[in-house]
Parts: C-alpha cells; sequence; structure tokens
C-alpha cells in the first residue's frame, strides 16, 4: 500500500493562481501543498505582461506589493481598443506595472516559500476521487495525497475541471496568433504594424539580445505546437524578411477561444485561475483575474476547514467570481472584434474610439479593465457596500496608519470611524480586528466618483466591505455571521 500525504488542502497548479491561493491559506493557519509538474518554478518564456490596479491593491493589502513595484515598469494606462488613461482613478496603485509573468511567479514563489508551503515538483495530478471527508489525489510518480479540499488551478486544458465533469461552454477560436521569443541577426522593424491580416508587434526583451514577435496568422493556427519554420513564414509574410531568427527559447500559440467554467465548484473540488475561464489576453485579464480569485477564495475556503463557516460559504466564491470573469469574457471578445481589418469594423472602432475620449466613458471602462470597479451583489445598501475598500490615510491611537497594512495578516477588519471605543464584539472578537480610526478626508469610488463617509465599516479579508453602518449596529450580527460564521457555542 502506497504511504499517503494528507494536508487540509491540495492545489493542482503552481503559477499565479496557485501560488498566491496557497499564501492566502498558509497566512489563515491552514495546512495546503501545492502539486506542480514542473521541475522549478522557471518558466520557458516570458508569457502574461503586467498587474492591473485592483491585482497590486490586493499585493498591497498582504504587505508585498514592493517586491513587484521594485521590479516593474509603471505605465498609466490600460488598454481597450485604445490606451485610456488612469492616472486620475482614485487609487494609489493608479496604473499597469509592466512585469513579465516569469518575475511574477519567481517573487510570488519566494512570499510562498516563507511561509513554508510545500511544492510538490516535477509531478502532476493524474486523477482523483472525492468522498464525503475529502479528496484522494493521485500523482504521477504513483504517489498520492489527500486533502479535505482540493482546487485546480492547473490552466486552460485542466485535468481537475475535466476529471470532476465540469462542462466548459463558450465560443471555438477564429483567430489566432503566433508567439516567438527567438534571436535575430538583423535589426527588426521594431513596434507594431497593422495590414489586412491584422496586427502584429516586435519588441525588444530585457537581455537586448532576443525579439518577442506576436503574429496574427492568415487562417486559425492547427492545435499542434508551432515551430521555428512556422514563424519564419508569417514574419515574411508580414516583413517580407525573417531577420535571420534563431535559438528560440520560446515559440506558441493562442487563439480568441473563450471559455468559462458553468460551476466554480463541484462538492469539495473548486476550480481557479485559467482552470475555470480562458480567453485571448488582449487587455491582460487573465492573470489578474487569477489572482483575484484565489484572494476571494483563500479566506472563505480557510474558514471552511476550521470549521468556523458552514460549507455554504463556498458557494459565494461561484457567485461572486463567476459574473466578474463573464464580464472581462465579453471585454476581450470586444477587443478582438476591433481588431477586425474590414471597413465597417473600422467604422465602428472609430465611433468607440470616440466615446473613449469622453471623460465619463473612459472612467468607467478604465475602471472595469483595473479590477477597480468589482461590485459584489451583498445586497441594497450604502454604495461602499461590496465594493473595495479604499485605502484611507487613518488616525489612529498608535499614529497614521494605512487601511491596507491593516489586512496584512488576512484577517477581517471592523473599522470605526466615529466616538472611539463603540464596538464590542464578542463572540467574533477572536476572529475581527476592531480598530478605532479618524479619517477626515473625502470617500471616493471608481467609476462611481464621491460616496457619504461611513460611520463604520466591517472589511473581508479580500478588502471588500460586507457591512456599512452606525452605533446602532443595525445588521451587524447578520454580517458577522454571512461572513465569518455562527457565534461559537458557549
Amino acid at each position: 500500500m502506497v504511504a499517503r500525504t494528507e494536508h487540509a488542502v491540495v492545489i493542482a497548479g503552481g503559477g499565479p493562481t496557485g501560488l498566491m491561493l496557497a499564501g492566502e491559506l498558509s497566512l489563515a493557519g491552514v495546512d495546503v501543498a501545492i502539486v506542480e509538474r514542473r521541475a522549478s518554478q522557471d518558466l520557458v518564456g516570458s508569457r502574461a505582461g503586467g498587474l492591473h490596479a485592483r491585482t497590486i491593491e490586493i499585493l498591497d493589502q498582504r504587505g508585498i506589493a514592493d517586491r513587484f513595484l521594485s521590479q516593474g515598469q509603471v505605465h498609466p494606462v490600460v488598454h481597450f481598443h485604445v490606451p485610456l488613461d488612469i492616472s486620475d482613478v482614485p487609487s494609489r496603485h493608479n496604473y499597469v506595472l509592466g512585469l513579465w509573468q516569469n518575475h511574477i511567479e519567481r517573487i510570488l514563489a519566494g512570499w510562498v516559500d516563507e511561509l513554508s508551503v510545500p511544492i510538490h515538483r516535477g509531478r502532476e495530478v493524474t486523477g482523483f476521487a472525492q468522498d464525503d471527508t475529502g479528496v484522494d489525489v493521485e500523482l504521477s510518480d504513483g504517489t498520492s495525497l489527500r486533502g479535505k479540499y482540493l482546487v485546480g488551478c492547473d490552466g486552460g486544458r485542466s485535468l481537475i475541471r475535466k476529471a470532476a465533469g465540469i462542462t466548459f461552454p463558450g465560443w471555438d477560436p477564429t483567430t489566432s496568433w503566433l508567439i516567438a521569443e527567438v534571436e535575430v541577426s538583423e535589426e527588426p522593424a521594431w513596434g507594431f504594424r497593422h495590414d489586412a491580416l491584422g496586427t502584429h508587434g516586435l519588441g525588444k526583451l530585457e537581455d537586448g539580445r532576443r525579439m518577442r514577435a506576436v503574429l496574427t496568422e492568415a487562417q486559425v493556427g492547427p492545435a499542434s505546437e508551432p515551430t521555428l519554420r512556422d514563424v519564419r513564414e508569417a514574419l515574411i509574410a508580414v516583413y517580407g524578411t525573417d531577420y535571420g531568427i534563431h535559438s528560440p527559447t520560446w515559440i506558441s500559440r493562442f487563439t480568441d477561444m473563450t471559455r468559462q467554467a458553468a460551476t466554480y465548484r463541484d462538492k469539495r473540488v473548486l476550480l481557479a485561475g485559467d482552470a475555470a475561464h480562458v480567453h485571448p489576453p488582449v487587455g491582460g485579464q487573465g492573470l489578474n483575474i487569477g489572482v483575484q480569485d484565489a484572494v476571494n477564495l483563500g479566506w472563505k475556503l480557510a474558514q471552511v476547514v476550521k470549521r468556523t463557516s458552514p460549507e455554504s460559504l463556498l458557494d459565494t466564491y461561484h457567485a461572486e467570481r463567476h459574473p466578474v470573469a463573464a464580464r472581462a469574457l465579453r471585454a476581450t471578445m470586444a477587443q478582438v472584434a476591433l481588431r477586425r481589418t474590414d471597413d465597417r469594423t473600422k467604422a465602428l472602432g472609430d465611433y468607440v474610439s470616440t466615446l473613449l475620449s469622453m471623460a465619463e466613458p473612459r472612467r468607467r471602462l478604465a475602471a472595469e479593465m483595473s479590477g477597480l470597479d468589482v461590485h459584489y451583489d451583498l445586497g441594497e445598501g450604502h454604495p461602499l457596500l461590496g465594493r473595495r475598500m479604499p485605502d484611507l490615510d487613518l488616525i489612529t491611537a498608535d499614529g497614521p496608519r494605512r487601511v491596507f497594512t491593516l489586512l496584512h495578516d488576512a484577517r477581517p477588519v471592523l473599522l470605526n470611524l466615529g466616538e472611539p471605543g463603540g464596538f464590542e464584539l464578542p463572540p467574533w472578537a477572536e476572529r475581527v480586528q476592531v480598530f478605532d480610526a479618524q479619517y477626515a478626508g473625502t470617500w471616493e469610488l471608481p467609476a462611481i466618483g464621491a460616496v457619504p463617509a461611513p460611520t463604520s465599516v466591517l472589511v473581508r479579508p479580500d478588502g471588500y466591505v460586507a457591512w456599512v453602518g452606525d452605533r446602532t449596529q443595525v445588521g451587524l450580527a447578520d454580517a458577522l455571521t454571512t461572513w465569518f460564521g455562527p457565534p461559537p457555542a458557549g
């Protein structure tokens, strides 16, 4: 009989989503392990590039944003058909951070290592069986793990999703792009080029020796892996030369296939990141949505594992995150459609560009693309309810504090901005931190503008507001029970 290692949660996949989820669970004191098929965190090719404002805010909430900011390049625009200035969006991080995925993963892996999360490298999940108390997870080396829960963060071709029988409806590809990182013998025509096929781009990589090429193909490419010859032929078709490309480090193909899992949960098996949603990379949404999935799921799963919250709390993960990804899928489909080269689409694109040159449409779409306008449906009430808590500069008895610094331990916070000492939270005192503070500035939210200053707010570990109230505390006990479990007996 093969020995079986047990963990509270097993994560399949050690990319950005899996790493972020592991960090969240570890902060909550949950025994979590990652299964990753790569022997090291090294990534072939730079892959995705860019962290949006809300993702940087999330990293700031955990006290690790500076690790990324020190290695990336700040850009004050997001893209939807045209560049959209976001420098006036009310956030400390009103920009996109240019940083390739290989660096993002390396930094996240370093954080996870500090939290002592085990990563079973050089192995992958080959199957699983779940029962009423957990999931038996079979690995490619013949060993097995058991977890109370299994989370598939294993990409668009997710074995976890397929084995769970979760359907993946959506749209088949209509166009494809070659992407390659290669060395060149001749100086290329750097920048973008537009022709009858679409948009193409050639850019110099960090080392100054290699080129990153993204080339629109004449027709949807085959499912097989592309070769250097394919890249040469595509370059010649567009530029009339292949620039003497050689020594490729990464060649791949992506399409505009757009799909989303019908459900993010099947009993004790959950999905996050690309395992739950795939779409073309225009707008740079995929990695960011995956990391935000992880932060929504992490604290909820931790509370269920610890039995402070009922299993039904996990249903809110799908309820909140599925609509966010569905909207991103529509946005990427619209952007691909606007890239078509026929005259009618060009005319439509001109109208869209005109609309987005106006202040209000620009602000709204910039907030959407940056992830700052996410609004979970938590019912009627104050405009803050269900939205991200702004990172205010507070005055406390211990001196100035930022809101995000109160969330570094991934614990919920009740922020009292009225008379000090007005909130006593037994029996939730062990679960929720209470801070008395003062704030004299305006409250401004992306997309919707100024909102009335609240007297008190309950902030979830993911930074979203679960309750807004005053000293009467009407509805507070219900919100605490809903999000952080019923009061303990006795």
